[in-house]
């Protein structure tokens, strides 16, 4: 989902539920929509008994002549929908055939071959995705973001379906608050506004001031047509990933489909996503200095949310950064703190979509500290981290940070199950980096060779070799390592001056201090700590947690330095 408010994409594409096609087409001058009965009109006194017999078969018939005729309906755009996923299914499985079966001796016209097959069939797929709406807008966003395991010429082809979100009719919408709550939108709210400030693949939101409190609020409505679609493009969705297993099994993505309908229907539920939203809320409201805002929820249904209006600018948006004084290193640092606790904090929910357009920064002059906020938006798709396995992934990335190649190994095995075979791919995915790189320094810059590297390593079979990695690994790591590379992605976006040592440093703190509070456990088990033994293992875990805090705290002084220096024209 994408954000709540401004940040939300707009200029959408109109797509509306059947039952609303026709009510579309009525134009509503006033803010509401009036829920009127039709006029009736009025019987003579002495009816005959004939003339109610007739016009009671009349009226039974003509219901059941619309019901029909509403399940024909359904049931021909659920043809037209199977039709379209099925034919350009089959026609891209051929495409590939032909491609991947024709007999060149040049490379260069091979690889051209199968560029060219790449971006035939991700055009065809993309138009099937267009016109099906609903969940296949959030599938193709989903895989244009999945450049690491997909051909850029699949990624950059589905790039458009990031601003084409659909957008439902203000009167699907009040029907659907009428079916839901009982109550036009005229009871509830006092003003509401017709055009939504944002849409994604699953809702959109609308600014609306609360009748009773006069509060200003935002309020996100699911599209109404889900509720008729999801289940069919489900098992589309399935049967699509299913059949290319089939004809290329070394091309398993049906952990993909697996994934995507175990996190669909929590993020279709509301109610869910307002607890979400209340937990995370509470949590950091215990994190000291974190300038973390999540919007009050008001209240909620399966499919209504009201949360407090709280509007910013995308974390990307570097020129609103720079002419409000916002340090873009600041930024970075607040949302590696932010992330990591998610991750590494007892018993923290751990946001697993923080894309750029589900948060949003907006000045905050009054704060100690940074002069900003940053608010999280869309709380629909969270998980808990198992005590053991956010230890063991703190263990592992200690390793990757010390380079130390046998530790790594050690613990891929105990967080995921990754085999000797498998661990240089599963380095790669969770770093984003050259596995050559990580046995150097994971924290120096990416060079332009690095990336090249990659690029031909997939080329050169890594691709299925990842492919059918992450067919294997638990359901958590895969949140865990998509989680990750959204991150990456918001710190190079920001292009910061520090690069990724900070962010790396803000890491290690949180992975020391993991460590640290494991082995006081295990001491605490052994017995009292003023045992000698206990006393010196103590000891141990106590500096090596003071040498990461101590190494962050000098460099962020450092950096501080730095930045009045600039300040004050010294530097």
């Amino acid at each position: 989902m994408k954000p709540l408010v401004l940040s939300l994409r707009s200029s959408p594409v109109i797509w509306t539920c059947r039952q609303c096609l026709h009510s579309q087409r009525r134009r509503v001058s006033s803010r509401y929509s009036t829920y009127a009965p039709p006029n009736r009109r009025v019987l003579g006194r002495r009816p005959r008994l004939r003339a109610v017999v007739l016009a009671a078969a009349g009226g039974t018939f003509g219901v059941g002549a619309l019901a029909f005729t509403d399940d024909v309906k359904h049931t021909y755009a659920a043809a037209q929908r199977t039709g379209r996923v099925v034919s350009t299914l089959a026609v891209c499985i051929n495409d590939y055939r032909v491609a991947l079966g024709s007999e060149t001796e040049d490379p260069r016209e091979q690889s051209s071959l199968l560029r060219h097959c790449h971006k035939r069939c991700a055009e065809r797929t993309l138009r099937v995705l267009e016109q099906n709406g609903s969940i296949f807008i959030k599938l193709g966003q989903h895989l244009s973001s999945m450049n690491y395991l997909l051909p850029e010429e699949w990624c950059n082809t589905f790039i458009p379906l990031q601003d084409k979100c659909p957008v439902s009719s203000i009167e699907s919408i009040e029907g659907l608050f009428l079916k839901d709550t009982g109550q036009p939108l005229s009871e509830l709210f006092s003003e509401f506004e017709r055009e939504p400030i944002g849409a994604a693949s699953l809702a959109q939101v609308h600014r609306a001031t609360m009748k009773e409190s006069g509060q200003r609020v935002a309020v996100k409505v699911q599209h109404p047509a889900l509720e008729e679609w999801v289940p069919l493009d489900l098992a589309l969705t399935r049967f699509t990933f299913s059949t290319l297993k089939r004809f290329f099994p070394e091309y398993d993505l049906e952990w993909l489909a697996k994934e995507m309908g175990h996190s669909l229907p929590q993020e279709l539920d509301f109610d869910r996503e307002a607890e979400n939203a209340r937990r995370v809320r509470e949590y950091f409201s215990h994190v000291k200095g974190s300038p973390l805002v999540v919007p009050e929820v008001i209240w909620s249904k399966k499919r209504i949310l009201v949360m407090d209006y709280i509007s910013g600018h995308r974390p990307d948006d570097l020129n609103y950064l720079d002419t409000n004084g916002i340090d873009r290193d600041e930024v970075s640092a607040a949302l590696a703190h932010i992330f990591n606790e998610m991750i590494f904090g007892e018993n923290a929910p751990l946001h697993c979509d923080p894309h750029g357009g589900n948060l949003a920064i907006r000045k905050n002059s009054s704060r100690r500290g940074p002069n900003f906020d940053i608010v999280l938006y869309d709380h629909g798709l969270y998980r808990d981290i198992p005590t053991d396995l956010r230890r063991s992934y703190a263990k592992l990335w200690l390793a990757v940070i010390d380079a130390d190649e046998p530790k790594m190994r050690k613990y891929a095995y105990e967080v995921a199950g990754i085999t000797d075979e498998q661990f240089p791919i599963f380095a790669s995915a969770i770093t984003g980096r050259d596995y050559r790189v990580l046995t150097k320094s994971v924290i120096m810059p990416r060079s332009e060779e690095e990336k090249e590297h990659i690029s031909e390593a997939m080329g050169d079979g890594l691709l299925q070799q990842l492919v059918q990695m992450l067919g294997q690994v638990p359901r958590i790591i895969l949140l865990i390592l998509k989680t990750n590379d959204l991150t990456r992605s918001l710190d190079e976006n920001l292009h910061t001056k520090q690069g990724p040592v900070r962010t790396f440093l803000i890491l290690a703190r949180y992975c020391s201090r993991t460590v640290f509070q494991e082995q006081l456990e295990n001491i605490k088990r052994r017995g009292s700590v003023l045992w000698p033994e206990n006393f010196f293992r103590l000891l141990g875990a106590w500096g090596s947690y003071v040498r990461v805090e101590l190494k962050l705290s000098l460099y962020e002084y450092f950096l501080s330095l730095r930045r009045l220096g600039r300040l004050v024209g010294f530097a």
